[in-house]
Protein backbone atom coordinates (compact mmCIF):
# COMPACT_ATOMS: atom_id res chain seq x y z
CA UNK A 1 0.00 0.00 0.00
CA UNK A 2 3.11 2.38 0.10
CA UNK A 3 2.23 3.59 -3.16
CA UNK A 4 -0.87 5.21 -1.75
CA UNK A 5 1.50 7.24 0.61
CA UNK A 6 2.97 10.26 -0.56
CA UNK A 7 5.46 13.04 0.58
CA UNK A 8 5.48 16.16 -1.34
CA UNK A 9 9.44 15.13 -2.35
CA UNK A 10 8.18 11.87 -4.20
CA UNK A 11 5.83 13.71 -5.90
CA UNK A 12 7.53 16.61 -7.28
CA UNK A 13 10.21 14.41 -8.23
CA UNK A 14 7.36 12.33 -10.17
CA UNK A 15 6.41 15.48 -11.73
CA UNK A 16 9.91 16.88 -12.87
CA UNK A 17 10.43 13.54 -14.70
CA UNK A 18 7.44 13.74 -17.00
CA UNK A 19 7.58 14.70 -20.45
CA UNK A 20 6.14 17.53 -22.14
CA UNK A 21 4.89 18.99 -25.43
CA UNK A 22 2.35 21.50 -26.64
CA UNK A 23 -0.97 19.50 -27.02
CA UNK A 24 -2.70 20.10 -30.52
CA UNK A 25 -6.17 17.96 -30.77
CA UNK A 26 -7.88 17.04 -34.39
CA UNK A 27 -5.61 19.97 -35.81
CA UNK A 28 -7.10 23.02 -33.82
CA UNK A 29 -5.30 24.30 -30.84
CA UNK A 30 -7.02 23.37 -27.41
CA UNK A 31 -6.75 25.47 -24.03
CA UNK A 32 -3.03 26.26 -23.03
CA UNK A 33 -1.37 23.20 -21.16
CA UNK A 34 0.66 23.35 -18.25
CA UNK A 35 4.45 22.38 -17.99
CA UNK A 36 3.55 18.72 -19.37
CA UNK A 37 1.88 15.75 -20.65
CA UNK A 38 1.29 12.97 -17.98
CA UNK A 39 1.20 9.19 -19.25
CA UNK A 40 -0.62 6.99 -17.34
CA UNK A 41 -1.03 3.09 -18.54
CA UNK A 42 -3.92 1.08 -16.82
CA UNK A 43 -4.13 -2.14 -17.17
CA UNK A 44 -8.00 -3.94 -16.19
CA UNK A 45 -6.99 -6.94 -14.59
CA UNK A 46 -8.12 -9.50 -11.65
CA UNK A 47 -6.63 -9.97 -9.03
CA UNK A 48 -6.51 -12.52 -6.19
CA UNK A 49 -7.25 -11.01 -2.69
CA UNK A 50 -7.61 -12.58 0.53
CA UNK A 51 -9.72 -11.02 2.88
CA UNK A 52 -12.42 -10.75 5.80
CA UNK A 53 -11.39 -14.65 5.76
CA UNK A 54 -11.98 -15.27 2.33
CA UNK A 55 -10.13 -15.35 -0.79
CA UNK A 56 -11.39 -14.06 -3.97
CA UNK A 57 -10.89 -12.55 -7.69
CA UNK A 58 -11.51 -9.04 -7.77
CA UNK A 59 -11.38 -6.58 -10.77
CA UNK A 60 -8.59 -3.89 -10.44
CA UNK A 61 -6.05 -1.35 -12.43
CA UNK A 62 -2.71 -2.71 -12.47
CA UNK A 63 -3.72 -5.19 -10.05
CA UNK A 64 -3.50 -2.56 -7.26
CA UNK A 65 -6.46 -2.12 -4.60
CA UNK A 66 -6.91 1.07 -4.18
CA UNK A 67 -5.32 1.68 -8.30
CA UNK A 68 -2.66 3.90 -8.93
CA UNK A 69 -2.65 7.67 -8.65
CA UNK A 70 -2.96 10.13 -11.21
CA UNK A 71 -0.59 12.87 -10.12
CA UNK A 72 -0.56 15.95 -12.36
CA UNK A 73 -0.29 19.71 -12.19
CA UNK A 74 -3.08 22.69 -12.98
CA UNK A 75 -3.60 22.73 -16.83
CA UNK A 76 -1.96 20.00 -17.87
CA UNK A 77 -2.73 17.31 -20.41
CA UNK A 78 -3.19 14.06 -18.96
CA UNK A 79 -3.20 10.63 -20.96
CA UNK A 80 -4.34 7.06 -19.87
CA UNK A 81 -4.44 4.45 -22.31
CA UNK A 82 -6.97 1.63 -20.37
CA UNK A 83 -6.80 -2.19 -21.71
CA UNK A 84 -8.89 -4.48 -20.68
CA UNK A 85 -7.50 -7.86 -19.90
CA UNK A 86 -10.67 -9.20 -17.94
CA UNK A 87 -13.93 -10.56 -19.75
CA UNK A 88 -16.45 -7.83 -18.75
CA UNK A 89 -16.52 -4.48 -19.79
CA UNK A 90 -14.95 -1.65 -18.20
CA UNK A 91 -14.89 2.03 -18.32
CA UNK A 92 -13.20 5.00 -16.48
CA UNK A 93 -14.84 7.82 -15.48
CA UNK A 94 -12.33 11.36 -13.97
CA UNK A 95 -14.46 12.16 -11.46
CA UNK A 96 -14.91 15.71 -10.85
CA UNK A 97 -12.81 16.96 -13.99
CA UNK A 98 -14.66 18.73 -16.13
CA UNK A 99 -13.66 17.56 -19.44
CA UNK A 100 -13.42 21.15 -21.52
CA UNK A 101 -14.08 20.10 -25.20
CA UNK A 102 -13.23 16.45 -24.30
CA UNK A 103 -16.76 15.32 -23.15
CA UNK A 104 -16.11 11.78 -25.62
CA UNK A 105 -13.40 10.53 -22.43
CA UNK A 106 -16.35 11.64 -19.46
CA UNK A 107 -16.80 7.81 -19.36
CA UNK A 108 -19.80 6.64 -18.40
CA UNK A 109 -21.01 3.65 -19.89
CA UNK A 110 -23.61 4.01 -22.75
CA UNK A 111 -23.66 8.00 -21.94
CA UNK A 112 -20.66 8.88 -23.38
CA UNK A 113 -18.96 6.23 -24.60
CA UNK A 114 -19.86 2.74 -25.30
CA UNK A 115 -17.27 0.20 -22.70
CA UNK A 116 -14.35 -1.28 -23.50
CA UNK A 117 -14.58 -4.73 -24.04
CA UNK A 118 -12.15 -7.67 -23.59
CA UNK A 119 -9.33 -7.15 -25.36
CA UNK A 120 -9.84 -3.60 -26.01
CA UNK A 121 -7.63 -0.61 -25.59
CA UNK A 122 -9.09 3.05 -25.30
CA UNK A 123 -7.37 5.90 -24.70
CA UNK A 124 -8.27 8.46 -22.82
CA UNK A 125 -7.12 12.26 -22.78
CA UNK A 126 -7.94 15.29 -21.67
CA UNK A 127 -6.80 18.64 -20.01
CA UNK A 128 -7.07 19.94 -16.67
CA UNK A 129 -7.92 23.42 -17.57
CA UNK A 130 -8.10 25.92 -14.58
CA UNK A 131 -8.25 22.84 -11.61
CA UNK A 132 -6.34 21.47 -9.00
CA UNK A 133 -6.54 19.48 -5.86
CA UNK A 134 -8.13 16.22 -5.31
CA UNK A 135 -10.23 14.13 -7.04
CA UNK A 136 -10.77 10.52 -8.08
CA UNK A 137 -11.20 7.96 -10.77
CA UNK A 138 -13.35 5.12 -10.77
CA UNK A 139 -15.08 2.64 -12.85
CA UNK A 140 -18.27 3.65 -14.62
CA UNK A 141 -19.91 -0.02 -15.63
CA UNK A 142 -22.25 -2.04 -13.35
CA UNK A 143 -20.81 -2.21 -9.66
CA UNK A 144 -17.39 -2.19 -10.78
CA UNK A 145 -16.00 0.64 -8.98
CA UNK A 146 -16.12 -1.16 -6.18
CA UNK A 147 -12.90 -2.38 -6.60
CA UNK A 148 -11.89 0.07 -9.27
CA UNK A 149 -10.88 3.18 -8.44
CA UNK A 150 -8.19 5.55 -7.22
CA UNK A 151 -6.95 9.10 -6.65
CA UNK A 152 -6.24 12.00 -8.63
CA UNK A 153 -4.17 14.76 -7.28
CA UNK A 154 -3.35 18.15 -9.48
CA UNK A 155 -0.80 20.44 -7.69
CA UNK A 156 -0.83 24.43 -8.29
CA UNK A 157 1.17 25.09 -11.04
CA UNK A 158 4.76 25.93 -10.01
CA UNK A 159 5.56 28.64 -7.57
CA UNK A 160 1.43 28.52 -6.82
CA UNK A 161 1.64 28.24 -3.12
CA UNK A 162 -1.58 26.51 -0.83
CA UNK A 163 -3.50 29.45 0.77
CA UNK A 164 -2.86 27.73 4.04
CA UNK A 165 0.10 26.70 5.84
CA UNK A 166 2.17 23.96 4.11
CA UNK A 167 1.90 20.82 5.30
CA UNK A 168 5.12 18.50 6.51
CA UNK A 169 3.34 15.67 4.61
CA UNK A 170 -0.01 14.76 2.44
CA UNK A 171 -1.60 11.20 2.88
CA UNK A 172 -4.49 9.90 0.56
CA UNK A 173 -7.16 8.59 2.73
CA UNK A 174 -9.87 6.42 0.50
CA UNK A 175 -12.99 5.45 1.77
CA UNK A 176 -14.68 2.10 -0.02
CA UNK A 177 -16.83 -0.78 0.87
CA UNK A 178 -15.78 -4.66 0.38
CA UNK A 179 -18.26 -6.98 -0.16
CA UNK A 180 -17.32 -11.25 -0.50
CA UNK A 181 -19.52 -11.44 -3.43
CA UNK A 182 -18.71 -10.87 -6.94
CA UNK A 183 -20.12 -7.35 -6.98
CA UNK A 184 -21.21 -7.71 -11.00
CA UNK A 185 -23.57 -10.65 -9.82
CA UNK A 186 -24.54 -9.05 -7.06
CA UNK A 187 -25.93 -6.12 -8.92
CA UNK A 188 -27.61 -8.38 -11.72
CA UNK A 189 -29.04 -10.69 -8.59
CA UNK A 190 -30.38 -7.24 -6.99
CA UNK A 191 -32.30 -5.88 -9.78
CA UNK A 192 -33.62 -9.52 -10.69
CA UNK A 193 -35.00 -9.68 -7.35
CA UNK A 194 -36.59 -6.41 -7.17
CA UNK A 195 -35.80 -5.63 -3.97
CA UNK A 196 -33.07 -3.24 -2.30
CA UNK A 197 -29.01 -4.51 -2.02
CA UNK A 198 -27.55 -6.65 0.75
CA UNK A 199 -25.22 -4.63 2.97
CA UNK A 200 -21.24 -4.34 2.45
CA UNK A 201 -18.96 -6.57 4.39
CA UNK A 202 -17.25 -4.00 5.77
CA UNK A 203 -16.35 -0.79 5.19
CA UNK A 204 -12.34 -0.31 4.13
CA UNK A 205 -9.79 2.80 4.32
CA UNK A 206 -7.29 2.50 1.40
CA UNK A 207 -8.52 -1.32 0.73
CA UNK A 208 -8.06 -2.50 4.70
CA UNK A 209 -11.11 -3.41 6.55
CA UNK A 210 -9.19 -2.65 9.85
CA UNK A 211 -9.31 -4.67 13.21
CA UNK A 212 -12.96 -4.68 14.05
CA UNK A 213 -13.87 -6.95 11.43
CA UNK A 214 -13.07 -11.08 11.15
CA UNK A 215 -9.39 -12.19 10.05
CA UNK A 216 -8.36 -8.54 9.53
CA UNK A 217 -6.44 -7.54 12.95
CA UNK A 218 -3.06 -7.41 10.47
CA UNK A 219 -5.44 -6.17 7.22
CA UNK A 220 -4.84 -2.49 9.04
CA UNK A 221 -3.56 1.16 7.13
CA UNK A 222 -1.24 3.10 9.04
CA UNK A 223 0.02 6.25 9.18
CA UNK A 224 3.09 6.84 10.88
CA UNK A 225 3.41 10.56 12.83
CA UNK A 226 5.85 12.73 13.73
CA UNK A 227 5.21 14.72 17.14
CA UNK A 228 4.08 18.55 16.53
CA UNK A 229 4.18 18.25 12.61
CA UNK A 230 0.89 19.23 10.43
CA UNK A 231 -0.47 16.55 8.10
CA UNK A 232 -2.80 17.11 5.19
CA UNK A 233 -5.22 14.33 4.53
CA UNK A 234 -7.02 13.83 0.89
CA UNK A 235 -10.04 11.91 1.68
CA UNK A 236 -11.74 10.23 -1.14
CA UNK A 237 -15.00 8.51 -0.67
CA UNK A 238 -15.03 6.05 -3.23
CA UNK A 239 -18.01 3.98 -1.19
CA UNK A 240 -20.49 2.25 -3.36
CA UNK A 241 -23.81 2.62 -1.33
CA UNK A 242 -23.15 4.07 1.67
CA UNK A 243 -22.53 8.16 3.07
CA UNK A 244 -19.87 8.16 5.92
CA UNK A 245 -18.53 9.82 8.91
CA UNK A 246 -14.90 10.16 9.07
CA UNK A 247 -13.03 11.55 11.95
CA UNK A 248 -9.70 10.64 14.33
CA UNK A 249 -9.57 10.47 17.92
CA UNK A 250 -8.61 13.57 20.14
CA UNK A 251 -7.43 15.57 16.85
CA UNK A 252 -9.73 18.21 14.99
CA UNK A 253 -9.78 18.59 11.19
CA UNK A 254 -9.67 21.81 9.54
CA UNK A 255 -10.98 21.89 6.04
CA UNK A 256 -9.23 23.83 3.10
CA UNK A 257 -10.59 21.85 -0.12
CA UNK A 258 -13.57 20.51 -1.20
CA UNK A 259 -14.03 18.68 -4.44
CA UNK A 260 -10.99 20.32 -5.69
CA UNK A 261 -11.54 23.95 -4.81
CA UNK A 262 -10.53 25.64 -1.98
CA UNK A 263 -12.39 26.85 1.20
CA UNK A 264 -12.10 29.14 3.80
CA UNK A 265 -10.50 27.02 6.62
CA UNK A 266 -13.36 25.76 9.28
CA UNK A 267 -12.00 23.48 12.14
CA UNK A 268 -14.65 20.39 12.70
CA UNK A 269 -14.24 17.50 14.96
CA UNK A 270 -15.49 15.34 11.61
CA UNK A 271 -17.05 15.09 8.52
CA UNK A 272 -19.01 13.42 6.38
CA UNK A 273 -18.66 12.26 2.35
CA UNK A 274 -20.88 10.80 0.48
CA UNK A 275 -19.76 8.48 -2.09
CA UNK A 276 -17.52 10.87 -5.08
CA UNK A 277 -16.91 13.70 -2.54
CA UNK A 278 -13.45 14.81 -1.33
CA UNK A 279 -12.03 16.65 1.31
CA UNK A 280 -8.89 18.25 2.16
CA UNK A 281 -8.58 18.72 5.81
CA UNK A 282 -5.46 19.71 7.91
CA UNK A 283 -4.22 17.75 11.25
CA UNK A 284 -1.82 18.84 13.62
CA UNK A 285 -0.32 16.20 15.80
CA UNK A 286 -0.89 18.00 19.12
CA UNK A 287 -1.33 15.33 21.52
CA UNK A 288 0.45 12.60 23.80
CA UNK A 289 2.60 9.76 22.05
CA UNK A 290 0.11 7.34 21.23
CA UNK A 291 -2.06 5.50 18.65
CA UNK A 292 -5.16 7.27 17.82
CA UNK A 293 -7.99 5.85 15.48
CA UNK A 294 -8.85 7.02 12.09
CA UNK A 295 -12.59 5.60 12.02
CA UNK A 296 -15.15 5.35 9.08
CA UNK A 297 -18.47 5.02 9.89
CA UNK A 298 -22.01 5.12 8.23
CA UNK A 299 -24.15 7.39 7.88
CA UNK A 300 -27.76 6.58 7.00
CA UNK A 301 -30.62 8.96 6.77
CA UNK A 302 -33.33 6.65 5.06
CA UNK A 303 -36.07 4.75 7.06
CA UNK A 304 -36.05 1.18 7.19
CA UNK A 305 -32.59 0.29 5.17
CA UNK A 306 -30.17 -1.96 6.29
CA UNK A 307 -26.37 -0.55 6.45
CA UNK A 308 -23.34 -1.98 7.43
CA UNK A 309 -22.54 -0.81 11.56
CA UNK A 310 -18.83 -2.02 12.25
CA UNK A 311 -16.43 0.75 12.05
CA UNK A 312 -13.18 0.29 9.75
CA UNK A 313 -10.29 1.84 11.82
CA UNK A 314 -6.97 2.80 10.24
CA UNK A 315 -3.89 3.94 12.87
CA UNK A 316 -2.87 7.67 13.15
CA UNK A 317 -0.08 6.44 14.86
CA UNK A 318 3.21 8.87 16.76
CA UNK A 319 6.46 7.96 16.44
CA UNK A 320 7.53 6.58 19.56
CA UNK A 321 4.15 4.89 20.72
CA UNK A 322 4.17 1.20 21.42
CA UNK A 323 3.14 -0.79 18.50
CA UNK A 324 0.76 -3.32 19.83
CA UNK A 325 -0.54 -0.75 21.99
CA UNK A 326 -4.52 -0.14 22.58
CA UNK A 327 -5.22 2.93 19.90
CA UNK A 328 -7.70 5.47 21.46
CA UNK A 329 -11.24 5.02 20.09
CA UNK A 330 -12.71 8.02 17.61
CA UNK A 331 -15.56 9.12 18.34
CA UNK A 332 -18.20 9.56 15.48
CA UNK A 333 -21.38 10.57 15.25
CA UNK A 334 -24.57 8.18 15.73
CA UNK A 335 -25.41 6.64 11.90
CA UNK A 336 -28.55 9.32 11.48
CA UNK A 337 -27.49 12.59 12.37
CA UNK A 338 -28.43 14.66 10.66
CA UNK A 339 -27.29 17.65 12.72
CA UNK A 340 -23.83 16.53 12.65
CA UNK A 341 -23.89 16.29 8.87
CA UNK A 342 -25.50 19.91 8.88
CA UNK A 343 -22.76 21.61 10.23
CA UNK A 344 -20.24 20.44 8.12
CA UNK A 345 -22.33 21.78 5.23
CA UNK A 346 -22.29 25.14 7.32
CA UNK A 347 -18.89 25.59 7.21
CA UNK A 348 -17.94 24.88 3.42
CA UNK A 349 -17.66 28.77 2.34
CA UNK A 350 -15.59 29.16 -0.80
CA UNK A 351 -12.34 30.97 -1.84
CA UNK A 352 -13.16 32.21 -5.45
CA UNK A 353 -16.52 32.99 -6.55
CA UNK A 354 -15.40 34.77 -9.92
CA UNK A 355 -17.74 32.39 -12.25
CA UNK A 356 -20.91 32.60 -10.17
CA UNK A 357 -23.54 33.33 -12.28
CA UNK A 358 -25.18 36.11 -10.29
CA UNK A 359 -28.19 36.45 -13.26
CA UNK A 360 -29.97 33.45 -13.78
CA UNK A 361 -31.05 32.22 -17.56
CA UNK A 362 -32.73 28.78 -16.83
CA UNK A 363 -34.77 27.91 -13.63
CA UNK A 364 -34.61 24.25 -13.20
CA UNK A 365 -36.64 21.86 -10.52
CA UNK A 366 -35.70 18.34 -10.32
CA UNK A 367 -37.24 16.38 -7.58
CA UNK A 368 -35.39 13.16 -6.96
CA UNK A 369 -36.49 9.93 -4.77
CA UNK A 370 -37.39 6.45 -4.72
CA UNK A 371 -40.10 4.64 -6.09
CA UNK A 372 -41.66 1.72 -6.23
CA UNK A 373 -43.13 -0.18 -9.52
CA UNK A 374 -46.08 -2.19 -9.66
CA UNK A 375 -45.30 -6.35 -9.74
CA UNK A 376 -45.38 -6.97 -13.48
CA UNK A 377 -43.52 -9.67 -13.66
CA UNK A 378 -43.29 -13.85 -13.19
CA UNK A 379 -42.88 -15.54 -9.57
CA UNK A 380 -43.09 -12.79 -7.96
CA UNK A 381 -42.29 -14.24 -4.51
CA UNK A 382 -38.77 -14.21 -6.47
CA UNK A 383 -38.88 -11.02 -8.66
CA UNK A 384 -40.89 -8.32 -6.83
CA UNK A 385 -39.26 -8.26 -3.30
CA UNK A 386 -39.34 -4.35 -3.01
CA UNK A 387 -41.81 -2.42 -0.49
CA UNK A 388 -45.32 -4.29 -0.30
CA UNK A 389 -44.36 -6.81 -3.26
CA UNK A 390 -43.47 -4.32 -5.86
CA UNK A 391 -40.38 -3.29 -7.57
CA UNK A 392 -37.72 -0.69 -6.55
CA UNK A 393 -36.99 2.05 -8.64
CA UNK A 394 -35.61 5.87 -8.55
CA UNK A 395 -36.16 8.79 -10.73
CA UNK A 396 -35.90 12.13 -11.10
CA UNK A 397 -39.18 14.17 -11.73
CA UNK A 398 -40.79 11.15 -11.53
CA UNK A 399 -38.77 9.91 -14.46
CA UNK A 400 -36.65 6.87 -13.87
CA UNK A 401 -33.34 6.43 -16.23
CA UNK A 402 -32.91 4.07 -19.07
CA UNK A 403 -29.50 3.63 -20.11
CA UNK A 404 -29.54 2.61 -24.09
CA UNK A 405 -27.25 -0.09 -25.60
CA UNK A 406 -25.31 2.95 -27.69
CA UNK A 407 -23.83 5.66 -27.06
CA UNK A 408 -25.72 8.90 -26.30
CA UNK A 409 -23.29 11.19 -26.79
CA UNK A 410 -22.54 9.87 -30.35
CA UNK A 411 -26.34 9.73 -31.39
CA UNK A 412 -26.51 13.37 -30.54
CA UNK A 413 -23.35 14.04 -32.19
CA UNK A 414 -24.25 12.00 -35.46
CA UNK A 415 -27.98 12.68 -35.23
CA UNK A 416 -29.02 9.38 -34.88
CA UNK A 417 -32.82 8.80 -34.02
CA UNK A 418 -34.63 6.58 -31.89
CA UNK A 419 -32.59 6.37 -28.89
CA UNK A 420 -33.66 9.13 -26.42
CA UNK A 421 -36.03 12.05 -26.48
CA UNK A 422 -35.63 15.68 -25.56
CA UNK A 423 -38.68 15.74 -23.00
CA UNK A 424 -36.99 15.66 -19.75
CA UNK A 425 -38.99 18.04 -17.78
CA UNK A 426 -37.82 20.82 -16.41
CA UNK A 427 -39.99 21.14 -13.42
CA UNK A 428 -42.13 17.86 -11.68
CA UNK A 429 -45.69 17.39 -13.41
CA UNK A 430 -47.38 17.99 -10.19
CA UNK A 431 -46.63 20.03 -7.33
CA UNK A 432 -47.21 18.52 -3.86
CA UNK A 433 -45.99 18.33 -0.38
CA UNK A 434 -42.79 16.69 -1.97
CA UNK A 435 -41.38 15.72 2.03
CA UNK A 436 -44.62 15.58 3.98
CA UNK A 437 -47.41 14.94 1.61
CA UNK A 438 -45.92 12.35 -1.07
CA UNK A 439 -48.20 9.49 -2.27
CA UNK A 440 -45.99 7.09 -0.10
CA UNK A 441 -48.77 3.94 -0.44
CA UNK A 442 -46.60 2.03 -2.51
CA UNK A 443 -46.79 0.91 -4.67
CA UNK A 444 -50.22 2.07 -5.97
CA UNK A 445 -49.36 5.72 -6.67
CA UNK A 446 -44.94 5.70 -6.52
CA UNK A 447 -44.56 4.21 -10.43
CA UNK A 448 -42.38 6.24 -12.41
CA UNK A 449 -41.94 6.89 -16.22
CA UNK A 450 -39.27 5.00 -17.73
CA UNK A 451 -37.50 6.59 -20.38
CA UNK A 452 -34.24 7.87 -21.98
CA UNK A 453 -35.33 11.25 -21.68
CA UNK A 454 -32.89 14.12 -21.60
CA UNK A 455 -32.90 18.12 -21.10
CA UNK A 456 -31.23 20.43 -23.63
CA UNK A 457 -29.06 23.54 -23.11
CA UNK A 458 -28.35 26.17 -25.18
CA UNK A 459 -24.49 27.21 -25.13
CA UNK A 460 -23.73 29.87 -22.25
CA UNK A 461 -27.06 29.49 -20.41
CA UNK A 462 -26.76 30.28 -16.88
CA UNK A 463 -28.77 28.08 -14.53
CA UNK A 464 -30.35 27.68 -11.61
CA UNK A 465 -30.99 24.14 -10.18
CA UNK A 466 -33.09 23.50 -7.20
CA UNK A 467 -32.52 19.91 -6.25
CA UNK A 468 -35.75 18.76 -3.99
CA UNK A 469 -35.95 15.13 -2.11
CA UNK A 470 -39.39 13.49 -2.01
CA UNK A 471 -40.42 11.40 0.59
CA UNK A 472 -42.08 8.59 -1.39
CA UNK A 473 -40.56 5.72 -0.26
CA UNK A 474 -38.31 7.86 2.46
CA UNK A 475 -36.61 11.01 2.56
CA UNK A 476 -32.39 10.38 2.19
CA UNK A 477 -29.56 12.47 1.71
CA UNK A 478 -28.83 12.08 -1.64
CA UNK A 479 -25.02 12.78 -3.16
CA UNK A 480 -25.76 13.83 -6.67
CA UNK A 481 -22.90 14.72 -9.01
CA UNK A 482 -22.77 16.58 -12.54
CA UNK A 483 -20.49 15.27 -14.59
CA UNK A 484 -18.02 17.77 -17.35
CA UNK A 485 -18.94 20.51 -14.21
CA UNK A 486 -18.33 22.27 -10.72
CA UNK A 487 -21.24 24.55 -9.44
CA UNK A 488 -21.70 26.82 -6.61
CA UNK A 489 -24.08 25.44 -3.78
CA UNK A 490 -25.60 28.68 -3.04
CA UNK A 491 -28.11 27.49 -0.70
CA UNK A 492 -30.01 24.25 0.89
CA UNK A 493 -31.79 23.89 3.84
CA UNK A 494 -35.00 21.36 4.99
CA UNK A 495 -38.38 21.13 4.22
CA UNK A 496 -39.99 22.15 0.49
CA UNK A 497 -38.03 24.65 -1.36
CA UNK A 498 -39.91 28.33 -1.17
CA UNK A 499 -38.19 30.75 -3.57
CA UNK A 500 -39.65 33.55 -1.08
CA UNK A 501 -38.29 32.23 2.55
CA UNK A 502 -34.99 30.30 1.27
CA UNK A 503 -31.89 32.35 1.60
CA UNK A 504 -29.70 32.09 -0.81
CA UNK A 505 -25.79 32.36 -0.50
CA UNK A 506 -24.18 34.48 -3.61
CA UNK A 507 -21.15 35.80 -1.44
CA UNK A 508 -19.43 32.92 -0.76
CA UNK A 509 -20.51 29.36 -1.71
CA UNK A 510 -18.41 26.58 -2.03
CA UNK A 511 -17.82 25.53 -5.82
CA UNK A 512 -18.43 21.40 -5.31
CA UNK A 513 -18.78 18.80 -7.75
CA UNK A 514 -21.26 16.18 -5.93
CA UNK A 515 -23.58 17.98 -3.15
CA UNK A 516 -25.82 16.02 -0.32
CA UNK A 517 -29.18 16.78 -0.74
CA UNK A 518 -29.94 17.32 2.54
CA UNK A 519 -32.38 14.86 3.81
CA UNK A 520 -36.35 16.20 3.34
CA UNK A 521 -35.08 19.00 2.48
CA UNK A 522 -33.40 20.88 -0.80
CA UNK A 523 -30.17 22.03 -2.69
CA UNK A 524 -30.33 25.09 -5.39
CA UNK A 525 -26.75 25.09 -7.46
CA UNK A 526 -25.76 27.56 -9.79
CA UNK A 527 -23.30 26.91 -13.08
CA UNK A 528 -23.05 28.16 -16.48
CA UNK A 529 -23.96 25.73 -19.50
CA UNK A 530 -20.34 26.46 -21.34
CA UNK A 531 -19.06 23.04 -21.68
CA UNK A 532 -20.87 21.17 -25.00
CA UNK A 533 -21.19 17.50 -25.02
CA UNK A 534 -23.69 14.73 -23.04
CA UNK A 535 -23.27 14.98 -19.24
CA UNK A 536 -24.32 12.65 -16.91
CA UNK A 537 -26.05 14.18 -13.79
CA UNK A 538 -26.69 11.20 -10.83
CA UNK A 539 -26.98 9.95 -7.46
CA UNK A 540 -23.72 8.22 -6.34
CA UNK A 541 -25.03 5.77 -4.52
CA UNK A 542 -24.74 3.10 -6.83
CA UNK A 543 -28.11 1.25 -5.97
CA UNK A 544 -30.02 4.41 -6.95
CA UNK A 545 -28.17 4.64 -9.76
CA UNK A 546 -29.19 1.57 -10.85
CA UNK A 547 -32.74 1.99 -10.30
CA UNK A 548 -32.76 5.05 -12.51
CA UNK A 549 -31.64 8.03 -10.47
CA UNK A 550 -30.01 9.79 -12.72
CA UNK A 551 -30.79 12.47 -16.31
CA UNK A 552 -28.48 13.55 -19.18
CA UNK A 553 -27.69 17.44 -20.08
CA UNK A 554 -27.26 18.13 -23.78
CA UNK A 555 -25.36 21.26 -24.21
CA UNK A 556 -25.15 22.35 -27.48
CA UNK A 557 -22.02 24.07 -29.41
CA UNK A 558 -21.10 27.38 -29.14
CA UNK A 559 -19.52 29.71 -31.84
CA UNK A 560 -16.30 28.91 -32.79
CA UNK A 561 -13.57 26.24 -32.08
CA UNK A 562 -13.14 26.77 -28.54
CA UNK A 563 -17.00 26.21 -27.89
CA UNK A 564 -17.73 23.07 -30.19
CA UNK A 565 -16.86 19.38 -29.42
CA UNK A 566 -14.42 17.88 -31.30
CA UNK A 567 -14.56 14.64 -33.41
CA UNK A 568 -14.84 11.29 -31.79
CA UNK A 569 -11.32 9.92 -30.93
CA UNK A 570 -10.23 7.17 -33.26
CA UNK A 571 -10.18 4.44 -31.37
CA UNK A 572 -13.48 5.38 -29.77
CA UNK A 573 -15.18 1.84 -28.65
CA UNK A 574 -18.29 0.30 -30.55
CA UNK A 575 -21.07 -1.36 -29.22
Amino acid sequence: MAAIITSVLCVWLSLASSLSFTVTVHGIKRWPGGSSTRYYDFKVQTKRVTKLCKSQNIVTINGMFPGPVVYAQEDDRVIVKVTNQTPHNATIHWHGVRQRLSCWFDGPSYVTQCPIQAGQTFTYEFTLVQQKGTLLWHAHVSWLRATVYGAIVVYPKAGVPYPFPYPYQEHIIILGEYWLKDVLKLEQDVLASGGAPPVADAFTINGHPGPNYNCSGNDVYKIDIVPGKTYLLRLINAGLNTENFFGIANHKLTVVEADAEYTKPFTTDQVMLGPGQTLNVLVTANQPIGKYSMSVGPYMSAQNVSFQNITSIAYFQYLGARPNGLSLPADLPTFNDNFAVKTVMDGLKGLNTSSLPKEIDKNLFVTIGINVQKCNRKNPKKTCQGANGGIMAASMNNISFIRPNVSLLESYYRDVRGHFTEDFPGAPLKFYDFVNGAPNNAPNNTNSMNGTRVFVLEYGTRVQLILQDTGTVSTENHPIHLHGYSFYVVGYGSGNYNPDKAKLNLVDPPYMNTIGVPVGGWAAIRFTADNPGAWFMHCHLEIHLSWGLSVVFIVKNGQGPLETLPHPPADYPRC
